[in-house]
């Protein structure tokens, strides 16, 4: 009788081996690594949306629905994020270039200003080996955002960075304002739509015109059209303060 129980106990431990569960899936290591704005916050809906820890082996539904999901989908939604935060980086790394930008010129302006000349030699030494200092820590700074163009928009570019380099250097506020303003009027005589269409606005709408500036402007692209207009905007705000102060 007893070997008889036995023999029914060995059976049934056997029979619950055979049917056992198979031991949890190890999960998956993430297919990127984790941004580095969130690797040191606690949070996780800091996370912009994203999150690469649905990606665990075994897992068999998306995230944000119960329908069955493939290894294509899973790849094109990490891709939209990473889409997403370079086009943030691009406009991040863009707005530090126009800060960059400013400070060149900040420093442009106080080398031609005319009061360096009412200066004793030994002072005007001395701020121009304080703004050499200065221009060498900023030139430490390495931002590129590249831009495509053509040989002739790379051209017209640096036509149109002359200009305006002569134009800062004048020393004249009066004559130097009212030369930026007609580079200005001549950014906002002709723009150009986001479908590729030309605006064109009559001379008398803006002011006068500098053609020159004009017909290279026509030749940069659509992001160095904008960002040429934003230098010069920024530089009209000070002229304009200069010339009051006078």
């Amino acid at each position: 009788m007893l070997e008889n129980l036995r023999g029914i106990f060995r059976k049934r431990r056997r029979c619950e081996s055979d049917t056992a569960p198979p031991p949890p899936p190890a999960k998956e290591a993430e297919i990127i690594p984790p941004y580095p704005e969130d690797i040191d916050d606690e949070t996780p809906e800091s996370n912009d949306g994203f999150d690469a820890s649905w990606t665990e082996e075994g897992s068999s539904h998306s995230p944000h629905s119960d329908r069955p999901f493939n290894t294509s989908e899973r790849f094109v939604t990490i891709l939209d994020n990473l889409d997403a935060r370079v086009e943030k980086l691009r406009k991040d790394a863009l707005n530090l270039q126009e800060k960059k930008d400013y400070l060149l010129m900040s420093m442009d302006l106080i080398k031609s200003n005319e009061m360096m000349q009412n200066m004793s030699e030994a002072e005007r030494e001395e701020i121009i080996l304080y703004i050499q200092r200065v221009s060498s820590r900023l030139a430490t700074v390495d931002l590129n955002v590249r831009t495509v163009r053509d040989n002739s928009q790379e051209d017209s570019l640096s036509q149109i960075n002359v200009l305006i380099d002569s134009m800062i250097k004048m020393g004249d506020p009066v004559i130097g304002r009212q030369r930026c303003q007609l580079y200005l009027n001549a950014c906002c005589s002709s723009s150009m739509d986001p479908s590729g269409h030309m605006d064109t606005v009559h001379e008398a709408d803006v002011g006068p015109i500098d053609k020159k500036f004009e017909s290279v402007l026509l030749g940069c692209t659509l992001d160095d059209q904008k960002n040429i207009k934003k230098r010069l905007q920024a530089l009209m705000a000070y002229l304009n303060k200069q010339t009051v102060s006078h």
